[in-house]
């Protein structure tokens, strides 16, 4: 399965042949996708198939050995960190890492640092407080308090703070309960609704591929598979695979 030469035209961001080195070790080899605007694109695997590399790769944190990564039509190769987020890119790194001894408000207004985002902060923390009530319950609470569901929402929260034209989420659901599980992957199709394009990392199999748009499962740092959601969840490797079926 392969993607469209119509996809490509249309894609918010475009990896072509990439390779990735973490520590002396290649994390990712001659890595090619591409996520379309407005979509929810998935990258799946198990731990070390080089998932989180890439996201790394994506936001400026890890240098690409080779390959170029395009942002609407930008090569990233010369841009810095800081940049990229002021260009629309926004990472909810796995684990959460909320501010324990901030409160709610004060670790979302910390995601608006980018100077686009501090302009419209009033407008976009009454957003993120209608999109996820349980916070503008806990607004004043501090965030270590939070259960471990709650936290999830509020990282996710700060990464919608920065008004991204692209969201990377990194394992969402790691760690919780079926039930926050749920609510994670409903919390995600709603802001794909309000237009916001997401780059999801889970290991969650059966839950992403019934959100996403594309696929593409990760082996040892290689994409093994591609295609829609649906053409993966009935792909008779990922059943045995992945789904246990």
């Amino acid at each position: 399965m392969s993607e469209s030469n119509e996809s490509r035209a249309d894609s918010l961001l475009q990896l072509n042949g990439v390779s990735i080195f973490y520590d002396r070790i290649q994390a990712a080899w001659d890595v090619t996708f591409s996520v379309r605007e407005g979509s929810v694109t998935a990258l799946l695997g198990s731990n070390g198939a080089g998932k989180s590399a890439i996201m790394k790769a994506i936001t400026g944190i890890l240098p690409v050995g080779k390959g170029t990564i395009m942002f609407e039509g930008l090569d990233m190769e010369s841009i810095s960190p800081h940049r990229r987020v002021e260009l629309g890119i926004s990472l909810v790194p796995e684990g959460r890492k909320v501010f324990p001894e901030l409160s709610v408000q004060e670790n979302l207004e910390l995601g608006a640092y980018c100077s686009r985002a501090r302009r419209t902060l009033k407008a976009t923390l009454k957003e993120i407080l209608e999109i996820f009530p349980v916070l503008a319950e806990r607004r004043r609470q501090m965030a270590g308090s939070l259960s471990g569901g709650e936290q999830q929402m509020l990282a996710i929260g700060r990464g919608l703070m920065a008004r991204p034209r692209l969201l990377m989420l990194d394992e969402p659901s790691l760690g919780l309960a079926p039930v926050m599980v749920q609510r994670v992957f409903e919390v995600i199709e709603r802001i794909r609704a309000q237009g916001v394009t997401i780059l999801l990392v889970e290991q969650n199999v059966r839950h992403t591929l019934r959100v996403a748009e594309m696929a593409y499962i990760l082996e040892t740092g290689r994409v093994t598979l591609q295609g829609s959601g649906e053409e993966l969840l009935n792909n008779p490797h990922v059943k045995k695979a992945y789904l246990g079926l």
